[in-house]
């Protein structure tokens, strides 16, 4: 049987599947993945996702080749994979299964196959990734990549947590406070780590119920030492104490490896002050418990760059000393509210310091966004792996003891308060009604004395229990285990590239909008989603993108000025010799 013969009876591989010899050749004598190959078509649905791939490229989307493979025998390689994934996430496909809903060939079209992989198919191929456990290694090649240099971009990081909430059955996972809905749900932990403009870095997923402070110490500075972004700490002395190591004047240079920026969650002056004897690491966050008011007159106006901005603020700066240990305590005087931020970076300046911790929120946008566009909270794979057994957690029968003492004590506030509003009217009471209001007070009072029995044979109780267990102590029923975070920690990095990318395009268009703040990510938005003509060039070696029409004559304007940049990058497409040519209609 021919090959043609064979293909033809492939042929309900799919919608849009036409290069059957390519599959079968593929499959049957390992020839290798399909390689890309170009043909001209108008009006590609979608296709003005590549004037994005520049930028994926530049933020090192290929630098998946140095970790990953996938095997030979199948079509689809592992560029055509990575690219797909990149185009979805920034298409706003948020899971293979929407890939349903799209047209497979135009998609393909965009990645120079005949059509993207089909879900299952597509599924298997993360899971091929997922099986090699490289996710790590990737994110620290491409902080390597993003940060070759030390400068102040990467000098500050902000670290905050996000809790992605777990509505599954198939784990057991810790409950957690989850603050945009006011309750205790079983949820996972993701530390994420940006930069001082709000650019992902990193991201690590807590296993149990780690503090801010415990996922710094042991995950995000160990991984952060494996790259170029944290330089190795100076030698001190072993008899160096945290308080001596953090006042102590280093002869050769005072400026920290790094300046770590966190809210409140993580406050700990013992921890800030071993952060700096031990990595050489500076923090700044606000001070918590102040109580003290600092006189107003001694407040100067500054002006102050928050992120993009430029804020006129009255500062004030002292040196205040906590728990042992020396800081600067710099201080926004905003109407009669202070606002105090202490940190152990003695180098930057008052305003830089004000400023950076200031424009924190920039990492909360960064999370609201990805929520809201990249949908970043969604598994692509499911499964669960157990945990080390001697990791220690809080024992469930000593938290459910706490929990019944806690509502025991504020049943027993609410009794207090009437027996205390009955005894304030006691004295208007009539003389016919003082009866009734004697016996109400001897019932509440009676519930009161229950209430303090119940408190005391609870603590009771609760003091014959240990507060921390291993998990191997716990029951089968009620151990924790963790989700499989290897395909979701995968998808997070291509988000990260991707979320990059958007960011490098949304800033070269900018100038060319009148309000840049609120246009320009739209702008990107509506390139993404635009159609584009694709015309190859196979004796020039070019492949030229048109991109039609948008919506308003300044948005066509700032199209075409981020054409003729990305022309002038000579972008090769992946796994082609296709140098790019970026156009557009309205030129």
């Amino acid at each position: 049987m021919s090959i043609r013969d064979e293909s033809d009876r492939l042929a309900p591989l799919g919608i849009a599947t036409t290069r059957y010899e390519d599959r079968l050749a593929s499959a049957v004598s390992g020839a290798g993945n399909a390689y890309a190959v170009f043909e001209t078509h108008d009006a590609v649905c979608g296709a003005g996702v590549l004037f994005l791939l520049p930028a994926l490229l530049l933020q090192g989307l290929l630098k998946t080749k140095e970790v990953y493979s996938l095997p030979k025998n199948h079509y689809y390689g592992l560029e055509s994979i990575i690219l797909t994934l990149s185009f979805m996430a920034l298409a706003r496909i948020k899971n293979p299964e929407q890939l349903k809903q799209c047209k497979p060939g135009e998609m393909g079209k965009i990645i120079g196959l005949d059509r993207v992989p089909e879900v299952k198919c597509l599924r298997e191929k993360i899971q091929l990734l997922t099986n090699q456990h490289q996710a790590r290694n990737l994110n620290n090649l491409l902080i390597d990549h993003w940060y070759e240099k030390a400068d102040e971009t990467a000098s500050f990081l902000y670290i905050d947590g996000h809790v992605r909430i777990y509505y599954g059955e198939q784990a057991n996972l810790p409950s957690k406070f989850v603050s945009r809905q006011r309750l205790c749900l079983s949820a996972t932990t993701e530390f994420w780590v940006n930069d001082a403009e709000g650019l992902p870095v990193m991201v690590v997923t807590g296993e149990l119920t780690e503090k801010l402070t415990q996922a710094i110490e042991e995950y995000i500075i160990p991984e952060l030492e494996k790259t170029n972004i944290l330089p190795t700490p100076p030698t001190q002395s072993s008899t160096t104490t945290a308080a001596e190591g953090i006042n102590a004047e280093f002869p050769e240079d005072k400026t920290p490896a790094c300046t770590l920026v966190f809210d409140r969650e993580a406050y700990e002056p013992a921890f800030f002050a071993r952060l700096w004897e031990t990595k050489r690491i500076a923090v700044l966050t606000y001070r918590k418990n102040v109580k003290d008011k600092w006189d107003e007159s001694d407040f100067k106006k500054m002006d102050v760059k928050v992120l993009s901005n430029t804020v006129y603020m009255l500062i004030c700066e002292r040196i205040t000393v906590l728990g042992g240990v020396k800081f600067r305590e710099i201080r926004r005087l905003n109407g009669k509210h202070q606002t105090a931020i202490i940190t152990t970076n003695w180098v930057i300046s008052t305003a830089i310091a004000a400023g950076k911790m200031f424009g924190r929120w920039g990492q909360e946008n960064f999370f609201r966004y990805l929520v809201m566009d990249y949908d970043f909270d969604k598994m692509i794979t499911y499964g669960t792996e157990t945990i080390d057994e001697d990791k220690e957690v809080v024992n469930p029968i000593y938290r459910r003891l706490g929990q019944s003492i806690n509502k025991v004590k504020s049943e027993t506030k609410r009794i207090q308060a009437q027996i205390y509003e009955l005894t304030e009217q006691g004295v208007d009471v009539p003389l016919d009604k003082m009866e009734h209001s004697i016996n109400k007070q001897a019932d509440l009072l009676e519930q009161l004395e229950k209430k303090q029995a119940e408190k005391d044979e609870l603590k009771k109780e609760r003091e014959g229990v240990k507060r921390k267990i291993a998990l191997k102590e716990m029951t089968e029923e009620e151990r924790y285990n963790k989700l499989n975070g290897e395909s979701k920690l995968l998808m997070n990095i291509i988000k990260m590239i991707c979320y990059r990318a958007e960011t490098a395009v949304a800033n070269e268009i900018a100038p060319f909008l009148n309000n840049e703040k609120e246009e320009k990510r739209m702008l990107v938005k509506q390139i993404i989603q635009n159609n584009a003509d694709l015309i190859p060039d196979y004796e020039k070696m070019t492949l030229t993108i048109i991109l039609h029409s948008l919506s308003a004559p300044r948005s066509n304007m700032a199209a075409y000025q981020l054409a003729e940049l990305l022309t002038k990058t000579e972008t090769v497409f992946p796994g082609t010799n296709l140098k790019l040519i970026f156009k557009t209609t309205a030129q």
